[in-house]
């Protein structure tokens, strides 16, 4: 890979506002760099769209954010990684593309009796990519992994509707049967599921069951995107742009104020602190 413009941004995409919990990891990783997010609420959710939808989708986004100057795109959407990450990095090999992906790996090194859940959206379960990793991983250690498709709760989160009854009702269908099966750890496989975290651990304990680690590798893809970037030589910022506040820019395929509600109410931004704007279907078009 060429040098890249170190004044170019890292563009963060996801289905919705799950996204946001990996952004807020690579905010704390890499404090000076500039972030343009793009939530593709305008065709959301993902979880049950196939995967050449989730192949197109990706394309046309990634495209959008290389045209507003991005250096690295990162795929927030466990869906979109499983289904498109290969497709992304053919297209656009000058760009550092990092997806994220259900954590079994450190799943299965943590766990003590070999028992791990998996949340995550029926696309993600259902893709190749999935299926692999997990019979890999299975045979390498011997770790039995119980997936479970959380249909609902990703729409749950995007109304911001964290401690709601339907939201803990949700929770409690999903996991009430991977903890009868004695799971010790539990990967949330879907960038929306960390926002629910403090609501998974309150269903853990309300059903007597002894403590169980979570897994969230947003934090893994912070960590991975930090040693891309600086693995590859950088044309210097210009005195400007050094001097310049690092913002957070924001696009949306969806209704504004919906993505603003996510920003201000998960990621505790001020008004002052990001910018966000409507990129319609005209910008974004999709065949049917």
């Amino acid at each position: 890979m060429q040098a890249i413009d170190d004044d170019g941004a890292v563009g963060v995409f996801d289905s919705g506002i799950g996204g946001l919990s990996v952004l807020r990891h690579i905010r704390q990783q890499l404090p000076d760099e500039s972030l343009i997010y793009f939530a593709d609420s305008g065709f959301s959710p993902y979880g049950d769209r196939s995967e050449s939808f989730l192949i197109e989708r990706s394309l046309v986004i990634a495209e959008f954010l290389r045209k507003q100057h991005c250096k690295a795109i990162v795929v927030a959407c466990n869906s979109a990684t499983a289904a498109a990450i290969k497709a992304l990095r053919s297209a656009f090999p000058d760009l550092i593309i990092v997806g994220v992906e259900p954590g079994l790996k450190p799943a299965a090194q943590q766990s003590k009796n070999h028992i791990v859940g998996v949340l995550a959206t029926q696309a993600t379960l259902q893709s190749n990519k999935f299926q692999t990793l997990k019979n890999q991983l299975s045979g390498d250690t011997g770790t039995q992994f119980l997936p479970q498709a959380c249909v609902g709760l990703a729409d749950q989160i995007e109304k911001i509707e964290l401690d709601s009854d339907a939201t803990l009702n949700l929770l409690r269908r999903y996991l009430h049967p991977l903890l009868e099966q004695g799971i010790d750890t539990l990967v949330l496989g879907c960038t929306h599921y960390p926002f629910v975290a403090d609501q998974i651990r309150q269903v853990i304990a309300d059903s007597a069951c002894p403590p169980v680690h979570i897994i969230d590798t947003g934090e893994a893809v912070a960590r991975r995107l930090d040693k891309l970037i600086h693995a590859i030589p950088a044309i210097p910022k210009s005195v400007s742009r050094q001097m310049q506040r690092t913002r957070l820019t924001v696009f949306t395929s969806g209704q504004v104020v919906n993505v603003e509600q996510g920003i201000q109410g998960l990621l505790k931004l001020g008004a002052g602190e990001y910018q966000i704007f409507a990129a319609g279907e005209t910008v974004l078009p999709i065949s049917a």
